[in-house]
């Protein structure tokens, strides 16, 4: 009997030192949730505030780029004006200038090609 009662030794003391273990394993990973809890509402906070920061940063920047792209706009409106102003100009000015030399063939000008035949011609004797 003897080493009947030393297996239930072994086996009820392993028994008691795994529950033992589970209970202070199942006691770690519950502070460790309860940490990580904490460390996340923390890194909530600071990525809220980070957020907050840049807006508070980008918000002047994003008035001055409004306001730039205004007068981007206003001075574009000026110069398209005056842009389509000097190209109707033009076009009238192609137009008067083509319908000059197409509309009155007298009064063209006309080169003429003349040829001097005073002097009689060369012929190569060869």
């Amino acid at each position: 009997m003897g080493l009947t009662s030393f297996f239930k030794n072994v086996f009820g003391t392993a028994k008691n030192s795994t529950s033992d273990l589970a209970v202070q394993a199942e006691n770690t990973i519950e502070k460790a949730i309860e940490n990580a809890a904490s460390y996340i509402e923390k890194m909530e906070a600071l990525a809220e505030e980070a957020v907050e920061n840049v807006k508070d940063v980008a918000e002047p920047i994003l008035e001055t780029a409004a306001d730039f792209a205004q007068q981007a706009k206003e001075t574009f409106s000026e110069y398209a004006e005056k842009t389509v102003n000097s190209i109707s100009d033009a076009v009238d000015s192609i137009k008067e200038k083509t319908a000059e030399l197409t509309s009155d063939p007298e009064e063209r000008i006309v080169t003429e090609n003349v040829v001097d035949t005073s002097e009689k011609a060369i012929i190569d004797a060869d």
